[in-house]
């Protein structure tokens, strides 16, 4: 026989404990919000639970009703944990609403109308619609993302209101599924709803350890200073461009930038008014460039942009765009007194690149080495078939400013 008593009691350790996890998590890591309404969802569910364990005490349906607006709670937080995770709003009117509604109608029918049928779909409605409301974020992978945890957390949310629905039902047929009958059916039933809240924060904590493990990939990706992608980002961006233009012939372009006398800027103002110029030239740039490019530092002073469905013309006229926007605003760093001032070289994907981006890199440095050479603070395209003149005699690459 299953004591309902010692149900309850270890529904409410099991909370506590997860609350005190949850704490843990809050305290470690601040910035997921998601774990704070999470932690909640413990605290306020095994407060719920201590209320109506009073029940056995005093006989009275009071501690259920309290114990009943303490477990909506619960439910009202854990989906509002999942939104804050997603980084939707949260709205408090609608916890209030659905609770403050909920609870008054289980008082209604327990203290004008007494109908244990009743109160069973109020209660089981008051839990069941704010965690169905998350079911579609879930199960939506943000970013082609699969996160392992959601889907367990969806499935676990699905059973319990399935066995919420149930419970209804049966308290309509005229089953004792209530905490007022007390019977094995309704021990049966917190019995499952006891493991099911254990799997569904073990699904919540799966969500935040692959968010937490797909933040720091990210940060291993991106350059400390500047807060674009790194050479290693590059590197894999670059190969599956070129994988994607060698599956459809479609061409894409690179640029390769280099801030001219950059050298000369920390040999004279200090490194941190060099670091200035490196963040403020990042800032620049990318007001240039479009959805989908990728600006990245490949180290010291030296950046590369991928543009993605572009050809050789296309990738010249940002290069302009680029330059445009530098020699305006060149003396806007670090108090107007360091004028920035770049040169870019520009290549195009094409066939003789195939899967190897270091062909790539080296065709827009050639042609960065044209720009510098041409006295920098402008920009030069690689173009391995330039036109020429009759009475001249090219080396077999040549990079030339085709596109002024």
């Amino acid at each position: 026989m299953l004591s309902i008593s010692t149900l309850w009691v270890v529904f409410v350790i099991n909370f506590m404990a997860l609350g005190l996890i949850w704490a843990y998590v809050t305290r470690s890591y601040p910035k997921l919000e998601a774990a704070r309404f999470w932690m909640l969802s413990a605290f306020v569910g095994a407060g719920g639970a201590i209320v109506a364990l009073t029940r056995f005490t005093f006989q009275s349906p009071l501690p259920l009703v309290l114990g009943a607006a303490g477990i909506l709670l619960a439910a009202c937080f854990a989906a509002m944990g999942i939104r804050r995770f997603y980084d939707r709003p949260v709205s408090w009117r609608a916890t209030a609403l659905i609770t403050g509604t909920t609870v008054g109608l289980i008082v209604v029918f327990t203290y004008g109308y007494d109908s244990a049928p009743l109160r069973m779909i109020v209660y089981s409605l008051g839990q069941a619609i704010p965690l169905a409301m998350t079911l579609k974020l879930l199960w939506t992978s943000p970013q082609d993302r699969a996160n392992p945890g959601a889907r367990l957390a969806g499935i676990v949310i699905v059973t319990i209101i399935a066995i919420y629905a149930a419970r209804a039902v049966g308290n309509v047929l005229g089953g004792d599924f209530s905490a007022v009958a007390g019977g094995q059916a309704h021990a049966v039933v917190v019995l499952g709803l006891l493991f099911l809240s254990m799997a569904l924060n073990f699904g919540f904590l799966l969500m935040a350890m692959d968010r937490l493990r797909n933040e720091v990939a990210d940060l291993a990706l991106l350059d400390d200073l500047t807060g674009v992608a790194n050479r290693r980002h590059l590197l894999q961006r670059l190969s599956e461009e070129c994988a994607r233009s060698m599956r459809s012939g479609e061409p894409f372009s690179l640029l390769v930038i280099d801030l001219d006398g950059f050298k000369t800027i920390n040999d004279t103002h200090g490194h941190a008014a060099g670091d200035a110029c490196l963040q403020h030239f990042t800032l620049m740039a990318q007001t240039r460039l479009r959805p989908g490019d990728m600006l990245a530092r490949t180290g010291g002073d030296e950046f590369c942009v991928v543009l993605p469905s572009s050809n050789l013309h296309e990738g010249a006229a940002i290069a302009r765009r680029v330059l445009d926007v530098c020699r305006r605003d060149a003396e806007n760093c670090t108090g107007g007194d360091i004028p920035i001032a770049v040169s870019i070289g520009v290549a195009q994907w094409d066939h003789t690149v195939g899967a190897h981006p270091d062909r790539l890199m080296a065709h827009a440095d050639h042609a960065l080495y044209a720009a510098k050479k041409n006295g920098k603070n402008d920009y030069s395209a690689y173009d391995p078939v330039p036109t020429l003149q009759p009475d001249l005699m090219p080396g077999p690459i040549e990079a030339t400013r085709k596109y002024a």
